[in-house]
């Protein structure tokens, strides 16, 4: 996977906006102005990417204990962050399976008029 297919494929999901809310090179995802998903830009220029995004936290332990790419968020809740570490072992599918769960847990976190917002 490369910068320009998650970044297109974070933004193709319904209602989503792109921020800079912590400095000039991490990338965040919300919807409903909630994070979703997150990653360095500067990693990706190093050729060491990787990206954080929401999950369901018994889930996250699942999938961390499967791979050893995916780790507990960094500076992030690790509970409910996973941080994927992106062309490695952890297949393009899988990471596009977890940007949608990780939506998926935000947008059904938002109110019912969040949500409507969101669908407009």
């Amino acid at each position: 996977m490369n910068l320009e297919t998650f970044y297109e494929y974070c933004l193709s999901k319904k209602g989503v906006t792109e921020h800079f809310p912590f400095d000039e090179e991490t990338l965040v995802f919300k919807v409903g102005g909630k994070m979703f998903g997150l990653s360095s830009l500067n990693q990706w220029e190093k050729e060491n990417p990787s990206v954080n995004l929401k999950c369901n936290p018994d889930y996250a332990q699942e999938l961390r204990s499967e791979y050893d790419d995916i780790k507990p968020g960094w500076h992030i809740s690790k509970i409910h962050w996973n941080t994927i570490e992106i062309n490695r072992e952890v297949p393009d599918s899988l990471i596009k399976e977890l940007i949608n769960h990780s939506y998926d847990l935000v947008f059904k976190s938002l109110t019912k008029k969040g949500q409507l917002d969101v669908l407009g």
